[in-house]
């Protein structure tokens, strides 16, 4: 029996436990840095398969590092499981937990006899969009002597290298002063008033934004009663731009379109976050191409990029990662079409039987391109260099 058979069967013995898995973290969404329950189930999970597996790592109490194999090529597999606030798993992280879960038991069961060492490794908080999971897991040296990574996320549709670009999210506080709106306006500074200053200013700064750059928040506190001049307002934004670079660029006007609102109101002004973004993923193209084939030989379909599929620009902590090792980062899709990420329609379409068939293809996918990059001596030899130099720079 050759490596990939030998995976299968090993894969095939989990399938229930990899679909139970997923609807569990379905039925119990939780916030990133929160996920006690699913951090636990997949740990178990993988110390059950024999894996040796360390929890909260990096003082994260919600990561885990689970290691098996002994090989030369070290390959990680990334877990998320945390949800959106209200609408729950929109994002599918309960099926890209169980397919990394399935993908590593099935690469671990052959990782010796291909020179294959897996390790699936916990990153909470993926949504929290600043100083994540995977940012802090990298900044402690969580990914320390691995060579590639890889996980596969769910969408619409099959897309193997999505339009990922680089975020920075922050909170905005102004503070101003009480005073009656209608005896003694003047007394007051309005700080509603310098966040819709604001947003005026972000708003006419779009004309001068490239069309590729992103400016997207909400109002997290307006004030407190109509007939009070409202002394504290606080806003989330977010900003996003093609690249990490571009991202500095785009982040430092919006930020003086806050100072503008500070200023033209008399309001002091405090920006929190930011300060650790999402990077934009750089994917390994050949190890895309691996992906690829092996989804291919599931059945799985990669249609042409419509134009639809060209303006996506989502973003994630994997673009982190992929700036510290080759990775990847493909799209697997579950017929979910017209609901798309983040909406409450694509939870409902997380547990379905096309989530579930995405569990176990992902899965199996990824365990097989883990074995052909074990066995593949160029790419090897490529990989293990690449990783070395990056981690000398």
């Amino acid at each position: 029996m050759d490596a990939k058979a030998g995976a299968q069967e090993r894969f095939r013995k989990s399938e229930k436990e990899l679909l139970d898995l997923s609807h569990r973290i379905h039925a119990h969404p939780e916030l990133g840095f929160e996920e006690e329950k699913a951090a636990t189930w997949l740990a178990d999970e993988l110390s059950d398969a024999g894996f040796d597996v360390k929890r909260n790592i990096c003082d994260l109490p919600t990561a885990f590092s689970a290691r098996a194999g002994n090989g030369p090529l070290h390959i990680a597999i990334c877990a998320e499981y945390d949800c959106l606030p209200a609408i729950g798993h929109a994002c599918g992280h309960n099926i890209i937990a169980a397919m990394a879960v399935g993908a590593g038991i099935a690469a671990a069961k052959v990782a010796n006899d291909v020179g294959l060492t897996v390790s699936v490794i916990g990153t909470p908080a993926e949504e929290v969009g600043n100083a994540s999971g995977k940012i802090i897991l990298l900044e402690r040296g969580a990914f320390a002597g691995m060579h590639a990574a890889m996980m596969v996320h769910p969408a619409p549709m099959e897309m193997l290298e999505a339009h990922l670009i680089a975020a920075s999210i922050f909170d905005v506080y102004y503070t101003g002063k009480e005073a009656h709106s209608s005896a003694f306006p003047e007394m007051g500074i309005n700080a509603a008033d310098a966040l819709t200053v604001a947003q005026t200013s972000i708003g006419l700064l779009r004309q001068h934004l490239r069309p590729t750059d992103r400016v997207h928040g909400i109002i997290t506190h307006g004030g407190d009663a109509p007939n009070v001049v409202p002394a504290h307002t606080s806003a989330k934004y977010m900003v996003r731009a093609e690249n990490i670079q571009e991202l500095d660029d785009v982040r430092t006007k919006v930020h003086r379109c806050f100072e503008a609102g500070a200023i033209a109101t008399g309001s002091k002004l405090e920006i929190r976050g930011g300060e650790k973004p999402y990077a934009d993923v750089k994917y390994d193209h050949e190890i895309s191409l691996i992906y690829k084939r092996n989804a291919e030989a599931l059945g799985r379909k990669f249609p042409e990029m419509t134009p639809m599929m060209q303006r996506m620009a989502a973003s994630t902590d994997m673009g982190n990662v992929s700036y510290a090792i080759p990775s990847i980062h493909p799209m697997i899709g579950i017929n979910s079409f017209p609901a798309a990420n983040h909406q409450p329609e694509f939870t409902a379409h997380c547990v379905t039987p096309d989530a579930d068939k995405a569990v176990l293809d992902g899965g199996l996918a990824m365990a097989w391109t883990a074995i052909e990059m074990a066995t593949n001596a160029p790419l090897c030899a490529r990989l293990t260099k690449s990783s070395g130099a990056r981690a000398s720079a």
